[in-house]
């Protein structure tokens, strides 16, 4: 589907759009969530609370988007969470030399090269400004982290927060200690991270306040293949673009341990679970993939990493990080703080390794979109809908009066208020023509929508209808809460019904 058919859906039905739209002053890369956004955005979080955090009895905490100015400093964001960039001498845009080069080339730039070779490339290329055609200046180096000055006085330097898993580091030791619990320990946190991108674009792609949902798994190296529940995915397979094969290769979570594709167990583990998790969320497994990072992509603090990345209209997008962090974390705070932040086992002290999964919630929120977003031909007419899973949609069941009188929107109403006694996520609408009502809520990704009608008056049974084949079937309202359950729980199919 193209993109400007899904952002046009995204600001009609409210689910986003840019942030302080009504003032031409409007900073790009900051965007708004309305009620039907919120919702769906809220389901993805919940329904990863509910996969992984839950499922795999992870701690979970909320921690400060600011931190001062030392934590940065020992994480090493402050000397190396740079981005490369150029000024038009003319017009005085500034953009990203890498991204610059790779436009030109139709080639991924990693991101190790270096300033020399990136003006060495603008030059070779004979490069100039997109917009205004303008000579560019040389590349340099811009640091993403945003500033805040703390206090009356303003004498405390720190900053937003690049990445929400820093919180979790410095919250490992107090954790450790107090949950009771040996290692591996994972600790989870989802919220907002900050960076000063140069040049924010593509709607939720690539924000200056981006939300994200973060993974970070403490461990013994010496352990990394003592996982206790390996049985369960040793089968299971993963789908890898290793670095030196071209084609997406399916692997057993077994074969890519013995074959020493992943660092060990715990690793293949981790990426099961997550494959699993946006498989739950409704994307394909054809457009699944984990594309292995060489050394000169991967980021400064990582062994190993696998990008999550799912197949859109724009190309392949990556969702979530999957980095192996060693003890690079743990070792640092160690250092900047002067506190110890070894574990101990076995009489044994020892810095913990890290493994991350670090996702994008607006990046999944945007793709689940794109994933779900369906248009076809039904006779002259033309059909838009999102096809969201019944987790991540925004409301399970709508209910309707088929007309705005004699009783029926009284009779609506207490089927609404039935199901919304059950704890059904329920949306009610009365106006306008039934065709329309079904429209609005097939845009929104609505599964089910229940129709009160001139029957159901006289014999108690309502409508229901689907949302992906439009086909409809009636029940008996009493029935309507074990029906509703067995289809949210996968049960009962509604061809069975």
């Amino acid at each position: 589907m193209p993109r400007d058919e899904l952002q046009n859906l995204a600001f009609r039905r409210q689910l986003f759009f840019p942030t302080a739209e009504i003032y031409a002053s409007k900073p790009a890369g900051f965007w708004e969530f309305g009620p039907i956004g919120v919702r769906i955005r809220n389901n993805i979080i919940n329904f990863w609370r509910k996969e992984l955090v839950e499922k795999e009895r992870l701690l979970e905490i909320k921690g400060s988007v600011i931190l001062p100015k030392e934590v940065f400093e020992a994480s090493g964001h402050l000397r190396s969470f740079n981005d490369p960039v150029v000024q038009c001498k003319k017009c005085h845009a500034l953009f990203r030399a890498d991204k610059l080069v790779e436009e030109k080339i139709a080639k991924h730039i990693p991101e190790s090269k270096s300033i020399e070779e990136l003006n060495a490339l603008l030059a070779e290329h004979k490069i100039r400004c997109p917009k205004c055609k303008g000579e560019l200046s040389e590349a340099r180096l811009f640091n993403m982290m945003m500033r805040v000055l703390i206090g009356a006085t303003q004498n405390q330097e720190c900053f937003l927060r690049p990445e929400t898993c820093q919180n979790i580091f410095l919250d490992f030791p107090r954790l450790y200690k107090a949950s009771r619990e040996g290692l591996p320990l994972g600790i989870a946190q989802a919220g907002s991270s900050f960076r000063n991108e140069i040049a924010p674009k593509q709607t939720l792609l690539r924000e200056r306040e981006l939300g994200q949902m973060e993974i970070e798994i403490f461990f013994n190296p010496d352990k990394i293949n003592e996982i206790r529940n390996f049985s369960e995915i040793a089968n299971y397979k993963l789908r890898l673009q290793r670095l030196d094969r071209g084609a997406i290769e399916e692997i057993s979570c077994e074969q890519a341990v013995k074959q020493r594709v992943v660092s060990g167990k715990l690793i293949a583990y981790w990426l099961a679970r997550l494959q699993q998790f946006y498989e739950k969320c409704g994307i394909a497994l054809e457009k699944i993939r984990f594309r292995e990072l060489s050394s000169e992509e991967r980021a400064f603090y990582a062994k190993e990493t696998w990008d999550f990345e799912v197949l859109t209209d724009l190309g392949w997008i990556e969702l979530v990080a999957c980095n192996y962090r060693t003890d690079y974390d743990l070792k640092g705070h160690s250092k900047g703080s002067k506190k110890d932040l070894s574990a101990k086992e076995e009489g044994k002290a020892f810095i913990p390794h890290v493994f991350e999964l670090s996702a994008g919630i607006d990046r999944t929120f945007y793709v689940v979109l794109d994933q779900a977003i369906r248009k076809e031909k039904r006779g002259k007419d033309e059909r838009l809908y999102l096809a969201l899973v019944p987790q991540l949609a925004p409301y399970f069941v709508a209910v309707f009066p088929l007309v705005n009188k004699n009783g029926l929107p009284e009779k609506a109403k207490q089927v609404f208020d039935l199901l919304e006694d059950y704890k059904f996520s329920c949306l009610y609408d009365k106006k306008g023509s039934i065709g329309r009502r079904y429209a609005r809520v097939d845009e929104i990704g609505v599964p089910y929508a229940i129709t009160i009608d001139y029957d159901t008056m006289q014999d108690d049974t309502v409508t229901i209808r689907e949302r992906d084949t439009m086909a409809q079937k009636r029940a008996k309202i009493a029935e309507l809460p074990e029906i509703l359950w067995k289809l949210s729980v996968g049960k009962l199919s509604f061809a069975e019904l």
